[in-house]
């Protein structure tokens, strides 16, 4: 496979009251907003939308240590499955459809355990 370059990376964080963090990213930070997905939200952190922070209601089971997603946005999903496949990556379950979030994606670790996502926004408001 001809690695293709990421469009974006989206650091996602889990919070545990989404009001308070849109306040604070959203209004204080003034950080545009770039996409609603209702329980998670995109902002973009700088005037070239480059850079990603996401934010999401935080599950109360969820360990601290599952509250950052490093997520890499491309219309190559598929591919970047199979090249990880290839490579031996080990991926617990392959590429599908969230309806929830209207994204095409799968998930990930990196050697140290830090969870990575591959996804395509299917949303046309993306």
């Amino acid at each position: 496979m001809e690695k293709s370059i990421f469009e974006h990376m989206i650091t996602f964080i889990y919070v545990s009251d989404l009001d308070k963090t849109k306040i604070f990213y959203e209004k204080v930070m003034g950080f545009p907003l770039r996409l609603d997905q209702g329980t998670c939200r995109i902002v973009e952190t700088n005037q070239k939308g480059g850079g990603l922070l996401g934010y999401c209601a935080r599950d109360q089971k969820s360990a601290p240590a599952d509250n950052l997603i490093i997520t890499l946005v491309t219309s190559s999903v598929d591919e970047w499955y199979d090249y990880l496949t290839c490579c031996g990556v080990d991926i617990p379950e392959p590429p599908k459809l969230n309806l929830n979030y209207n994204i095409y994606h799968f998930f990930f670790s990196d050697p140290d355990g830090y969870k990575l996502e591959i996804q395509e926004f299917r949303d046309p408001a993306w």
